[in-house]
């Protein structure tokens, strides 16, 4: 029997690094924090599919989708580590509460002293958006690839911190990730023509409600 070889599709060199440094298997504690879902659910603005959907779309519209792209870019192309700094500094500042800060904080250490280890990339404890966008320079991939790679991974994180909390099944999240594909593209296409100057959020609700969740009772999530 004589057994047909398909031909190879071209990947974008540096595709699959992406895929490891994004992944669930990456250990940077990404699926420990809800980013403030928990108490949305909680309080019933996160009640199924749809509720989800709108959220998480606001989010790349207004909040956490749109803002830490832009982020990540500004990193990425910082000319020196003094800017490198600022753009971190930034990013910290610009955290909407306690447990928001932390997030960002300890995924992006977590992430840094991962990637230090493996290929021994020099990276103080970084925000999370700011660690990507750096490592990702050092490496020399594309940042469009990486602010797309990157939101995608953002919202599938989420989707599956709110399948945790809320009746969403796993056809159903998958089905809303989809839906969200043109707002992620789009999210990442803004950080490619978007300053760091022009840095910017309206997601109130979301973000009060990651401060409500610093002191509710129960809750299975960090933030």
């Amino acid at each position: 029997m004589t057994v047909k070889r398909g031909t190879l599709m071209s990947i974008e060199p540096g595709a699959v690094l992406l895929m490891q440094w994004l992944s669930p298997a990456y250990p940077v504690g990404a699926f420990a924090y809800s980013h403030g879902l928990e108490t949305a659910c909680t309080a019933g603005q996160i009640s199924d599919a749809e509720t989800l959907a709108d959220w998480l779309g606001d989010l790349l519209l207004y909040g956490s989708g749109r803002s830490d792209p832009i982020i990540l870019a500004a990193a990425y192309q910082a000319p020196d580590d003094a800017a490198l700094a600022q753009v971190d500094a930034r990013a910290r500042a610009f955290a909407p509460s306690r447990e928001r800060l932390a997030e960002t904080v300890n995924q992006g250490a977590a992430f840094c002293q991962t990637t230090g280890g493996i290929w021994g990339d020099e990276l103080p404890d970084l925000t999370y958006p700011v660690a990507v966008g750096r490592a990702a320079r050092l490496h020399g991939l594309s940042l469009d690839l990486t602010l797309q790679m990157y939101v995608h991974a953002s919202v599938s994180n989420l989707v599956a911190a709110a399948q945790r909390l809320a009746p969403v099944g796993q056809l159903e999240g998958q089905r809303v990730l989809t839906n969200l594909a043109p707002l992620i593209r789009d999210a990442a296409q803004n950080a490619l023509e978007t300053d760091l100057s022009a840095l910017s959020g309206v997601s109130f609700v979301a973000d009060i409600a990651s401060m409500h969740h610093e002191t509710q009772y129960s809750r299975i999530f960090r933030s």
